[in-house]
């Protein structure tokens, strides 16, 4: 098997992308996301999926359980699976981060220019992760 290898904040910066996954195996997902400034992820809950996020540019507010936090380049936020969450761009520039998702969250290989197109592809079902059926 070959190494895979990101420099993960080059990679992460190259893409304007609201969603770009990088990786999928069978138990965890890389994706990096571009959140632009004003702009969310979306508050959310993934009943069965731990996520974890580690920021490399920007500013925002992480609001996790509850409690919101101030992230910026460096910083990095654990979600643990069943937990309401949501992560808003607070500064003048785009929010760069990548996550890891534990198990897969999005479809292998999706890239979502959008928040809307991203919505759009999740409500029409075709944002599903690979299974292992």
């Amino acid at each position: 098997m070959a190494v895979i290898h990101y420099t993960i904040a080059t990679e992460a910066e190259k893409y304007a992308d609201f969603r770009r996954v990088l990786w999928t195996g069978e138990k965890t997902q890389l994706v990096i996301m571009t959140i632009p400034p004003g702009g969310e992820i979306g508050e959310e809950v993934h009943e069965d999926i731990d996520q974890i996020l580690t920021f490399v540019s920007g500013t925002g507010e992480a609001k996790v359980g509850g409690a919101t936090k101030k992230v910026a380049q460096g910083d990095l936020v654990v979600v643990p699976a069943g937990t309401k969450h949501n992560f808003v761009n607070v500064g003048p520039n785009p929010l760069v981060l990548y996550t890891v998702y534990g198990p897969p969250e999005h479809a292998d290989k999706a890239v979502h220019k959008t928040k809307e197109e991203a919505d759009e592809l999740e409500e029409a079902g075709k944002d599903e992760p690979p299974t292992s059926d």
